[in-house]
């Protein structure tokens, strides 16, 4: 089983940063990516984030530019690092694994952090 909790959530004003971090642990064989993802009361959940185990990486349009995602060399913890933050960011941010497309992992289940809540005011 891969347990996932994110942390780093909070308030602050226009223009500031932060940082959030997700830890996977257990049994993380199968997992090959971490993802961001953050949801507004009401709307879909959008994607935001992800990083490969290979270090690739790719950002939605409405970040590019201003946040960046990292993972440490064991590649059990993914950061986002959210600067120039905007009122519309405002969001609950959700971690979720991506697994690997072999044979042994065929049975593995994507899983989902708990979420952190950012606010960002004007």
């Amino acid at each position: 089983q891969v347990n996932v909790v994110e942390a780093g959530g909070g308030s602050v004003q226009a223009g500031e940063s932060l940082i959030l971090s997700c830890t996977a642990s257990g049994t993380t064989y199968c997992v090959n990516g971490m993802n961001w993802y953050r949801q507004v009361p009401g709307k879909d959940r959008e994607f935001v984030s992800g990083i490969g185990n290979d270090g690739d990486k790719k950002y939605s349009d409405s970040v590019q530019g201003r946040f960046t995602i990292d993972q440490n060399d064991a590649k059990d913890t993914v950061y986002l690092m959210m600067n120039s933050l905007k009122p519309e960011d405002t969001a609950t941010y959700y971690c979720k694994t991506s697994t690997r497309s072999s044979l042994y992992c065929r049975n593995a289940v994507e899983t989902w952090g708990q979420g952190t809540l950012v606010t960002v005011s004007s």
